[in-house]
């Protein structure tokens, strides 16, 4: 095994202003590498999140765009190719994703359309996009999520485009070899919605096998070990506290 220091390198992390994106973000930093920090309408914390990079020792900068616009991405590349150091992206950090409430019976074409977009479509697109960019080896890490197997009856389209997501890493992997390694992350139990119950909250944790919430930290680690680990490509890592053994002992 051979470790792959981030330091002195860039990183785009997409929806990096704010929870796991921004976790993400700050993980990178602290290991040295520069950031390009995506957001789409959260531009006071994204200034924010820059400024805390920066008192790392960091470079850090700011790119906007929604993700939901195919046709945008090829610009929005190029403003980042623009913002990058060096002129240079060598890490990709696929973060950003929407979370809307519905049902497999209930959504619209245009709603599960947005989710494909923006949790899917996006992540290929712009991985293409920094595979032809790349000037050496590159690394590319998406988010996924721990519970895309099992029922989500309340957030279909979010499942249909993480399942996706998690189809489009493998097929990636095998495209990209060996200039680009593709992983992904899958976490769990991270981050509550807002407003959710304490007992709602502590009823969840219940669901895996360490009884409790993870943070954000906990999926930043994970991505780093897959920046930093340069003989994993096409994996999943589930980072869910035993969520998903859990659900298989029980069946």
């Amino acid at each position: 095994m051979a470790l792959i220091s981030p330091r002195g390198r860039t990183a785009l992390v997409t929806g990096a202003a704010r929870r796991v994106g921004r976790a993400i973000a700050e993980a990178l930093a602290r290991a040295g590498a520069d950031i390009l920090l995506h957001y789409r309408e959260s531009r006071d914390e994204a200034e924010g999140a820059a400024e805390a990079l920066r008192a790392l020792g960091v470079r850090a900068a700011l790119v906007q765009a929604d993700l939901a616009d195919p046709s945008g991405l090829e610009a929005f590349w190029g403003r980042a190719l623009a913002a990058a150091p060096g002129g240079r992206i060598d890490i990709l950090i696929n973060s950003a994703s929407i979370f809307p409430k519905d049902t497999l019976s209930g959504f619209s074409a245009q709603e599960l359309e947005r989710s494909l977009r923006v949790n899917a479509l996006a992540p290929l697109l712009l991985s293409r996009l920094f595979a032809a960019s790349l000037q050496s080896t590159g690394v590319i890490v998406n988010l996924v999520d721990a519970r895309m197997t099992a029922p989500m009856r309340r957030h279909a389209s979010y499942q249909a485009s993480k399942l996706l997501l998690a189809d489009f890493t493998g097929l990636l992997a095998r495209e990209l070899a060996p200039r680009v390694r593709v992983n992904a992350v899958a976490p769990g139990l991270i981050l509550a919605p807002e407003g959710l119950a304490e007992e709602a909250r502590r009823r969840l944790a219940e669901l895996n096998l360490l009884r409790r919430w993870g943070e954000p930290q906990d999926v930043a680690r994970a991505v780093l070990f897959l920046v930093e680990n340069d003989f994993v490509t096409g994996q999943l890592l589930y980072i869910d506290g035993g969520g998903t053994v859990k659900e298989c002992l029980n069946g």
